[in-house]
């Protein structure tokens, strides 16, 4: 006999594999029917029941499926144990199990025998399923794995087989009804053996012949199941409905106007491509509606913490200030101060550092209740990606309790751990993990009500209610929100397309054929009194928010910088600084190095020198940062003992003689008038800033030094945010329209290339035509006004640019700062959250650049400059080749060769001097001396260069050299009286007008950043005090006003002079050892075919010979020959990798190369594979073998074996033969001898083959 059955259960196994004695793996069953047919398919019996659940409830999303509730289970289920008795009877009778896809009803059965220890012979039974790879095949329904046909649905089979629609019930007693009809059609078809029956031939004729007409439908009657549920439970609600409202009418006396309501679950942008809320705008929308407190609680990360905190800061002090002005005017106050409140909603899985299978785990939302709590949040974060991370960042439950101080856990969203068991799992499973987080947290622990208008979101909020009073737990009412105005509902879903690489029109939905997205228009930022009239009927759910809110302190993440402590020699140690944490000891061990470098650097320390020492040291020390000139000095006498280019200097740090002693800077600053107070202010402690410029080959083994000093729990890189720029989000979001491709770059290309200060895609749809005017040169004006146009228009164009200026800059991806690193006092993720890189062992801070100062983060720049690489190869070059000892840095300053190089404008390959517009002001200026190359440094750059001209007269003569005041000549003499350097304006008002060292670098600074308040305070002040000192007031009006005009565009002296002493070095080697300098200069370029062509055709002109690559003298990069010509560097043909390149030269030292076959006997086959043979081949590599030239090499004898190819096979049979060491039965080694292939015939190749 058939026993055909089938299951509705609590929903679907974590595993389908596991064995069915693993209870926690295995879904409930809550209902079972089942048909016994005989032999020729009579009805022998059938049964149906539902089962009661005894210590589980029934998911609603299962209940969405099939319809049986808790509550219908409970009133109308019979105990597992009796439906267990009744179907081990019905099993005894039969011979097979039947079933649409059977092994899930089977597993799920076992697996309820295994639980109440009840033996049952099923899964010893035989097994007939209707869905298996032959009713795949019978269907040939495309879609199925790995090319296959598609497993058919029960639905599929029965239209294949009755032509009649059967939309599957998710009702037992109905699916095995339509499963018996399928089942017993597919035996008369003989789609099942007479194996598979265990029958003879003759049984199917029988069971055709009782069976005459098409197999019908037994015609049970089965009831709505979903129908029952609804009739239960609003029953049930009805009643509780009563006693809640005598409870809410009783109890609360609060005046739910009143309450204070605040958002507690925002994501911002920084929950990338899931958010297009800006912090500002989240700041604005709180204080727009009298929001006392606003959360930010991004997806697993803390990245955009600094900035919230900070932006809720700043508006609070505006507020604040607004007020205050109000009260005194007698006026109310309008502002609200708001409160920030860092959080992060965090995945909670099993176990964090299990990667064995994905588990996202439950998004629950935890929030800071103070610096202590946000601490312990950063610390989770860091440990979320750090150890957790897999697929999306993760912490367990041992984390939440290890850093739990401080902390208020929201239960989260649907995907939280109680809402999620609610829906998936069962209630009793919820209420398991309430019971968890209430002991974890007690008062702190909080139930989240939510209202997007959802049926699964009400049928939670039911069960939550009910939780809430039965174990005394608090609600709160949030909105999750990802928008802030709810007609942003569009742009947030084409964002979530974009992160999915989806299209809109794609449905959203679970599986194949369907996208992710949000069910509704509800997840906006909504005012108080939206979210208070959702939650009329549940006023304590708002009261309680002021419960938090007060909960939670105020703070700032400002922080001075805090060094890793600099071990000093003990006898500079000073026992006050261990009680105090003084820097005394640091201050005389830096005055000390200082000092014995200012020996070495200026033999005789004059009065003037000390003089400016001790100012300087003076300063360092106020600034309470003598560790860190320790701490850089320490890294660049490292840098250079492993020969790693330390670079002269960069930006204002070149300014320190102090630096300049150290070693940290190769630029006499006293010799240049380069300003320390340029670097720090002695009036203002800041935090010094020094940038080192090292060969980008070395620059890594610097940072390794650093790592390994200081430990890699102590230094991380820093992190860097993409924004989705205004073409990117015009093509990203055209994309997702699926608006075609010519239209997108059509309109992206309407866009500026550089977008004017302050202005984006919202501006100019919002502003008025004659500013964007202002803003904007004539033909971008004309493109954007045609982009206007477009986006007025209701076509889908429009849409894309109206959408498009939403998502414009919401962050697309993340990334490492080129050259940024943080180095902590002790472990960094104390200090800061932390995430990884992909192409880094380091941490990566999650908190970016611009605010790592500002968050007490010791933050150093080690740049890579490939010129020091490129000088550091010449001087190897010239070694090499003359024995000659280079040292760049004693170059003479005054070398004729070198300024005529410079004069007659042959710069190309010179650093920074080789652009044409360059090449052309060098001829005109014709510089003898350094001062001219620093100023042509500083004057080249838009705004300055109107300047150039006129500086090229003066220098010429051909213009009279005039000073406004001839006090000025001190400090503008050297720049024929142009203003050139900001310090020279410093030095002007010092001298003029008697400003302090910190005056002059505020005015430098107002001038640069035209802070005008500042300017109108100081030019008085200037006029006033030069006047003093008898300068004529009109003469000192207008070096204010040229100052004014010029102050923004003029350059760093400082910088200035470091890279043009960068660019004298390189011209020194050019113009003395011309063949080493630009073999190194094409190495430097080798990746950019462009370039190398280009720089050849310098060589060319400089009467240089270039040579192609040979084997038998070139090496990875270029280099210069016996006969002083360049020779091409194999590492520059493409395909050809350094490992290829090692073994040539390697085996070289044996003795040249002398044929392709030499060549493929010697090297290592595996470095250098066939297709680095074929590239060396086309480059000409091989053309020195005599015997062979380029075309014979790709020739072949119509074999499809090229001669080439021959040749390496042949280099590899010759060297297994080598390593096989046979030995003849005389005991000596035999030589086999292996015969060289045959040089073929054939034309050689014109020069244009060549070239091709």
């Amino acid at each position: 006999m058939y026993l055909i059955f089938d299951t509705e259960t609590t929903g679907l196994p974590r595993s389908w594999s596991a064995p069915i004695t693993d209870t926690d793996n295995w879904p409930r069953c809550i209902q079972i029917a089942w048909q016994l047919h005989d032999e020729m398919g009579n009805l022998i019996e059938h049964q149906d029941y539902l089962v009661k659940p005894e210590g589980f409830n029934i998911p609603y999303d299962a209940e969405r499926i099939h319809g049986i509730s808790t509550e219908l289970a409970m009133e109308q289920g019979i105990l597992l144990s009796e439906v267990l008795e009744k179907f081990n009877i019905a099993l005894s009778k039969a011979k097979f199990i039947v079933g649409q896809n059977v092994g899930f009803d089977v597993n799920i059965m076992g697996c309820e025998f295994h639980r109440m220890n009840i033996g049952s012979d099923m899964t010893k039974m035989p097994v007939l399923d209707t869905c298996t790879e032959i009713t795949a095949n019978l269907l040939k329904l495309p879609g199925g794995r790995g090319g296959r046909f598609k497993l058919p649905t029960l639905t599929e089979l029965h239209q294949y087989l009755f032509n009649q629609p059967f939309a599957e019930a998710h009702n037992a007693t109905a699916d095995v009804e339509a499963t018996t009809r399928c089942f017993l059609e597919l035996i008369k078809r003989e789609v099942f053996t007479k194996e598979e029956l265990d029958v003879t031939p003759e049984y199917f004729r029988s069971f055709r012949e009782k069976n005459l007409g098409e197999i019908q439908l037994i015609g049970l009657k089965h009831i709505n199941l979903k129908q029952a549920s609804d009739e239960i439970r609003a029953r049930l609600k009805k009643i509780e409905q009563e006693e809640v409202q005598t409870t809410i009418s009783e109890e609360v006396k609060s005046d739910l106007k009143d309450a204070a309501f605040a958002h507690l679950h925002n994501h911002t942008q920084f929950s990338v491509l899931q958010s297009t809320i800006a912090i500002n705008d989240l700041v604005k929308a709180s204080a727009k509606f009298k929001m006392p407190a606003v959360a930010m609680t991004d997806t697993g990360n803390m990245m955009g913490a600094f900035h919230f905190v900070s932006a809720v800061l700043n508006h609070n002090k505006a507020a604040e200030a607004k007020n205050k002005e109000l009260v005194e005017n007698g006026e109310e106050p309008t502002e609200t101060v708001i409160k920030p409140i860092v959080g992060c909603e965090f995945n909670i899985c099993d176990d964090h550092k299990d990667k064995t299978k994905k588990d996202n785990g439950y998004q629950v939302v935890l929030l800071a209740k103070n610096k202590k709590g946000y601490h312990n949040l950063a610390k989770m974060s860091s440990i979320a990606y750090t150890d957790g991370f897999y697929y999306v960042p993760r912490i367990d439950r041992k984390i939440v309790e290890q850093y739990k101080e401080d902390i208020i856990v929201l239960s989260g969203n649907l995907y939280g751990e109680i809402p999620s068991k609610i829906l998936n799992v069962g209630e009793s499973q919820a209420e398991e993990a309430l019971i968890w987080w209430k002991e974890q947290f007690g008062s702190d622990f909080y139930l989240e009500l939510m209202r997007h208008k959802q049926e699964d979101e009400n049928r939670v909020n039911q069960t939550l209610i009910a939780f809430a009073k039965k174990h005394n737990v608090k609600l709160i009412a949030t909105n999750n929100t990802y928008y802030v105005n709810k007609e942003d509902a569009n742009a947030h879903d084409i964002l979530l397309c974009v992160k999915d690489g989806e299209k809109q029109a794609t449905p959203i939905g679970r599986g194949r054929g369907y996208r992710y997205g949000l069910p509704n228009q509800e997840y906006y930022f909504k005012s108080g009194d939206e979210m208070k009239q959702l939650f009329a009927d549940l006023p304590e759910a708002i009261i309680n928010i002021q419960e938090i809110i007060d909960k939670t302190e105020p703070y700032s993440l400002y922080r001075d910088v805090l060094l890793p402590k600099f071990k000093i020699p003990d006898e500079f140690e000073v026992e006050e600084d261990k009680i105090d944490g003084g820097v005394r000891g640091e201050n005389a061990y830096l005055k000390h190095l200082t000092m014995e470098g200012a020996k070495k650097r200026y033999g005789e320390i004059t009065p003037d020198i000390q003089e400016r020492l001790d100012f300087e040291l003076l300063t360092i020390s106020n600034s309470g940062y003598p560790g860190y000139f320790l701490i850089v000095q320490d890294f660049i006498a490292e840098a250079r003992k492993m020969d790693v280019s330390v670079g002269p200097g960069r930006g204002s740090a070149a300014g320190s003689a102090v630096a300049y002693c150290l070693g940290i800077t190769n630029i006499d600053p006293i010799k240049y008038d380069l300003l320390f107070e340029r670097f720090l202010n002695p009036d203002r402690v800041s935090m010094p800033d020094i940038d080192i410029d090292f060969d980008d080959e070395g620059r890594g083994r610097v940072m390794d030094y650093v790592i390994n000093k200081y430990g890699a729990s102590q230094v991380a890189q820093i992190i860097t945010y993409g924004k989705m720029a205004t073409k990117s989000a015009i093509r990203d979001t055209a994309r997702v329209l699926d608006l075609p491709l010519f239209e997108a770059d059509r309109i992206a290309k309407l866009i500026p290339g550089m977008m004017p200060s302050k202005w984006n895609l919202a501006r100019f749809l919002a502003e008025d035509e004659s500013e964007v005017k202002k803003a904007l040169r004539s033909e971008e004006f004309d493109r954007v006004k045609e982009l206007i146009e477009i986006a007025n228009s209701e076509d889908l164009a429009g849409e894309t640019i109206q959408q498009a200026k939403v998502l414009e800059g919401s962050m697309r991806n993340t990334g490492i700062h080129a050259c940024g690193v943080i180095i902590t006092p002790d472990d960094i993720t104390n200090f800061v959250p932390v995430t990884t890189a992909k192409d880094s062992d380091l941490y990566v801070t999650q908190f970016d650049n611009s605010v790592a100062e500002s968050a007490g983060l010791l933050k150093m720049d080690f740049l890579g400059l490939k010129t020091l690489t490129l000088i550091k190869d010449t001087v190897k070059l010239v070694k090499y080749r003359l024995g000659i000892d280079l040292n760049p840095d004693e170059f003479p300053i005054d070398d004729t060769n070198t300024y005529e190089l410079f004069q007659r404008g042959e710069t190309v390959g010179v650093f920074q001097y080789e652009s044409p517009g360059m090449q052309k002001y060098m001829k005109d200026l014709k510089p003898t001396v350094f001062a001219d190359l620093i100023a042509m440094n500083a004057l080249y750059r838009p705004g300055p260069l109107e300047y150039i001209p006129s500086f090229v007269r003066r220098k010429n003569g051909e213009e009279p050299i005039t000073y406004d005041l001839d006090a000025c000549e001190e400090y503008l003499g050297e720049t024929y009286g142009i203003t050139v350097y900001q310090e020279q304006v410093m030095l002007l008002s010092q001298k003029l007008a008697n400003f302090s060292k910190g005056d002059a670098d505020v005015l430098r600074k107002a001038m640069g950043k035209k802070q005008k308040d500042v300017l109108d305070k100081m030019k008085s002040k200037f006029i006033d005090q030069a006047k003093a000192n008898g300068h004529d007031e009109q003469k000192l009006d207008k070096i204010w006003t040229d100052w004014e005009a010029f102050a923004s565009y003029a350059f760093n002296k400082s910088h200035s002079t470091c890279y043009a002493w960068i660019a004298y070095q390189t011209a020194y080697l050019k113009a003395h050892y011309p063949a080493e300098y630009m073999a190194a200069v094409l190495s430097n370029n080798m990746n950019d075919i462009k370039q190398v062509s280009f720089f050849m055709e310098e060589c060319k002109r400089m009467g240089l010979a270039v040579l192609g690559p040979d084997v038998n003298e070139s090496y990875y990069k270029f280099t210069v020959n016996e006969d002083y010509a360049v020779r091409f560097g194999m590492g520059a043909i493409k395909g050809v990798g350094a490992g290829a390149v090692q073994t040539i030269i390697d085996n070289r030292k044996d003795g040249k190369y002398k044929s392709i076959f030499d060549l493929a006997k010697r090297i290592d086959l595996r470095a250098a594979n066939k297709k680095a043979f074929e590239n060396l081949a086309l480059a000409g590599g091989f053309d020195g073998f005599a015997e062979t030239h380029r075309a014979q090499y790709f020739h072949h004898d119509g074999d499809g074996i090229t001669f080439l190819e021959k040749a390496i096979r042949y280099g590899s049979k010759f060297q297994e033969n080598e390593n096989s060491s046979q030995v003849s039965l005389f005991g000596d080694a035999s030589e086999v001898q292996i015969a060289e292939p045959q040089v073929p015939p054939c034309e050689e190749w014109s020069t244009m083959e060549k070239l091709a």
